[in-house]
């Protein structure tokens, strides 16, 4: 829908914005700063999301240019990632900030022109430009709590979790296959606080498997941006399971963060 999609870009482009600005004026110094990300530092952070930016916008204006991106990434799915981030990472800062700008602006008009109903290939199942732009808010969200953390700042939470949230219950059962385990039969109900107070809700109210607690603990749960005994989610059932397999990116299983 329009008005879905358009509502999202919004969403985005705000994100993307809360992210710069946590970077814009960095020295040259702190751009190198270590993350959490093992070998990544805070410009190998901007650099993948202009990497992944770049290929979102690939996959939405020219699927042949993409499908060769997939090919890279099948012949070499270890080093494929970290060599994106590795190129943007070696650009002088006001290069990589620029082009990572232009793109988040190309990657919106690319969606906005796309025909109803079409899907655009990726890493995983193809996509409709609704959740593309969620992925894309999503993954810039997470590297910007990397970039946070690295930076020992404290961002406030905003309703723009309600859409990390979402992909995190929508990719419940992909968590469990990319584990190599089949997903229980059934739907969990989740319950979370949003940050304004108010209650955020997936599933049947009376499923036994049960997942509550503050949206923020389960948007850093599912981006695997923090260890599950850090954070006061409450699971019952197989939700128990779930939160240990949990992941919203696309890709092998990601090894999450050690317990604080």
């Amino acid at each position: 829908m329009p008005e879905l999609l358009d509502a999202l870009l919004i969403d985005l482009a705000a994100e993307g914005s809360a992210v710069d600005a946590l970077v814009t004026d960095l020295d040259a110094r702190a751009w190198r700063r270590p993350t959490a990300a093992e070998g990544w530092t805070i410009a190998h952070q901007i650099a993948h999301l202009k990497w992944t930016d770049h290929a979102a916008y690939l996959a939405a204006t020219s699927p042949e240019a993409f499908a060769a991106e997939l090919v890279k990434a099948a012949e070499d799915p270890e080093n494929y990632v970290n060599a994106g981030a590795d190129e943007g990472a070696a650009l002088a800062a006001g290069e990589l900030l620029t082009t990572w700008r232009e793109g988040r602006r190309e990657l919106a008009e690319a969606l906005r022109a796309l025909p109803p109903g079409t899907k655009t290939p990726w890493y995983g199942p193809p996509m409709s430009p609704a959740s593309v732009a969620t992925g894309r808010l999503m993954e810039t969200w997470a590297h910007g709590q990397d970039i946070a953390d690295a930076l020992g700042v404290r961002r406030e939470p905003t309703a723009r979790l309600r859409h990390i949230a979402h992909l995190g219950v929508r990719t419940r059962a992909y968590g469990y296959l990319v584990h190599g385990e089949q997903p229980p039969d059934g739907e969990v109900r989740v319950e979370l606080v949003a940050p304004d107070g108010s209650l955020w809700t997936w599933g049947p109210e009376d499923s036994p498997d049960r997942v509550s607690g503050p949206a923020l603990d389960f948007c850093l749960l599912v981006t695997q941006r923090r260890h599950r005994d850090d954070l006061a989610l409450h699971a019952t059932g197989t939700a128990e399971r779930w939160l240990d397999v949990a992941q919203t990116f696309a890709g092998p299983p990601g090894s999450g963060r050690k317990p604080a």
